[in-house]
């Protein structure tokens, strides 16, 4: 065997060892982290563990094969060091953005507290979702240089095709950007019952391109994000969880009003007692108009069970017919009357 196939099969063996050291070194360090309360050197050991160990064994074969013999002259390009750096450059991209993104989730609770304004916490959600893409296309553009390509013509190409997609795919870039102006923006949260057009339903998954939300059915719908930026939401969570209840009463003409609302208010103070509306603020009666065939009134409660409306409703609704029926007070329908002459 030739010497320098001797030395390749050295380092060859010699870096297999190093790669089993360093990795049995890297599990017992990740478990004396885990003991200790400190958390960045956890976010250290997961950010360069898997990089270190691949650059390792690049290094390894790399050296193995620039020693021996082995490769024949036509190949000898795959030993180029521009080939080198750019997998270098690949994983070191790969240690700055998996340890960026690990402290962000380790510490996005605190960050967000900390935060004097509204302003900045929008910031920090559009960082979060444009991070990934800045990173990785300056590691891109870092490597067309590191392999002399001229980008100047990719650039130009880059135009026309992005024109091209914008025309034939402008409806997906369009869920994406308008996605990373909901996490910028944050007019709803998972958990959150919103309204969009003719669907109400519950927040379960914000995504890139679409949010999905379940219907009071049990529905799941996914509703692209191009909607929600260039629609209007309607968040019931938001500002607090206090939210009114309407409910329109029609009585016949001649109904005692006053006797009208205080069975009502009855009514509200029962349902209060239940523990789904609100004692505070206090429900409230308006007599709003005279209608073609009955005396319109709207009862008024707030309640922060935004997700219980339909039992509101019901309890409510079934209270008022049992005590109108009681008092004699006519819920009127709308008819007609008919005179005929000969």
């Amino acid at each position: 065997m030739e010497p320098s196939n001797i030395l390749a099969l050295i380092i060859l063996i010699s870096g297999i060892i190093g790669i089993i050291i360093i990795k049995a070194v890297g599990n017992l360090l990740k478990s004396r982290a885990k003991r200790t309360e400190s958390v960045i050197d956890d976010i250290i050991l997961s950010s360069i563990g898997k990089p270190l160990i691949l650059f390792l064994i690049i290094i390894t074969v790399y050296s193995t094969l620039a020693t021996s013999t082995l490769i024949p002259p036509e190949y000898t390009w795959i030993l180029d060091n521009r080939y080198l750096l750019v997998c270098i450059t690949i994983l070191a991209t790969w240690i700055f953005w998996s340890f960026v993104k690990n402290v962000a989730n380790q510490y996005e609770e605190y960050i967000l507290q900390s935060a004097t304004n509204e302003a900045g916490i929008r910031f920090y959600h559009f960082f979060r979702s444009t991070f990934s893409y800045i990173v990785w296309i300056i590691a891109g553009i870092i490597i067309l240089k590191i392999l002399n390509v001229d980008i100047t013509p990719l650039l130009a190409a880059g135009g026309i095709v992005g024109i091209a997609a914008g025309f034939a795919g402008k409806d997906i870039l369009g869920n994406f950007f308008s996605g990373a102006l909901l996490a910028a923006d944050q007019p709803f949260r998972i958990g959150d019952r919103i309204q969009v057009q003719d669907y109400i339903g519950d927040v379960i998954a914000i995504g890139p391109r679409s949010t999905r939300i379940q219907t009071l059915d049990s529905q799941l719908i996914t509703i692209p994000n191009s909607i929600l930026t260039n629609d209007v939401v309607i968040n019931y969570a938001e500002p607090d969880l206090k939210m009114k209840v309407r409910i329109n009463i029609g009585v016949a003409y001649g109904s005692d009003i006053q006797k009208v609302k205080t069975i009502l208010f009855r009514i509200a103070d029962e349902i209060i007692k239940t523990g789904l509306c609100l004692g505070d603020p206090k429900p409230s009666v308006f007599f709003l108009e005279f209608a073609e065939s009955s005396l319109n009134l709207q009862m008024i409660v707030w309640t922060e069970k935004y997700t219980m409306t339909y039992e509101i409703r019901d309890f409510i609704n079934c209270r008022i017919q049992m005590e109108f029926q009681r008092e004699g007070i006519e819920i009127p329908f709308p008819q007609m009357d008919v005179h005929m002459n000969k």
